[in-house]
């Protein structure tokens, strides 16, 4: 059994990147690893979600997941972020996150990490692959190990085969369009497979 340590942090305006990251921790617990779900910061006004019934909905859904904090990066071997996106790039509220992360980035608490990425669109061409790559090229200068899932199982193509990272389409009534639940907890155990690889070469 493993003992990697992840921790699965995601931003999620109506609930779609919380399902993600909650596959992803059932994916990751399958294959051994120690499991920590986190949400990030919200920064967007009380009185605009208050508006948008979806989205009090996933805060009210979401109130007891604890908000990720440095320690907790510190605290994992391994991360999987999942978030919408938000015109090819990922949300302001994770950027925020990860921009405040420089404490323990300049002290090399974030070197030899394994991370991998979901993202969820309003369609297939609104930016899926531009958000995970905005998200890994942070992950670069963390001196992080970006672990993509690539074509490394035929889930993937089920799930709109992204190699980049699982993404899902989003309906206007807030529905997931492909079935990516499979590919999600692949990710995951891939993850947690790299992690091991990378835990048993630093000992």
């Amino acid at each position: 059994m493993s003992n990697v340590k992840l921790a699965v942090v995601f931003y999620s305006m109506s609930g779609t990147n919380f399902q993600l990251a909650k596959w992803a921790e059932e994916g990751a617990k399958e294959a051994g690893a120690e499991v920590k779900v986190f949400k990030v910061e919200e920064l967007a006004p009380k009185s605009v979600i208050e508006g948008n019934e979806a989205w009090k909905s996933t805060v009210e859904a979401t109130k007891d997941v604890p908000v990720a904090t440095s320690d907790d990066l510190e605290w994992a071997d391994a991360f999987i972020f999942s978030v919408p996106t938000r015109f090819g790039n990922m949300p302001s509220q994770m950027k925020q996150f990860l921009d405040i992360q420089g404490g323990i980035w300049a002290s090399g608490k974030t070197v030899n990490k394994v991370v991998s990425a979901m993202t969820s669109a309003g369609n297939p061409h609104g930016g899926q692959e531009a958000t995970l790559l905005s998200l890994y090229t942070s992950m670069m200068h963390w001196g992080a190990i970006i672990a993509t899932p690539g074509y490394t199982d035929p889930v993937l193509y089920g799930a709109g085969g992204n190699p980049y990272g699982t993404s899902v389409t989003v309906d206007q009534d807030g529905k997931m369009i492909e079935d990516v639940e499979g590919a999600v907890k692949h990710q995951a155990k891939r993850t947690v497979t790299v992690a091991e690889w990378v835990q048993k070469g630093n000992q």
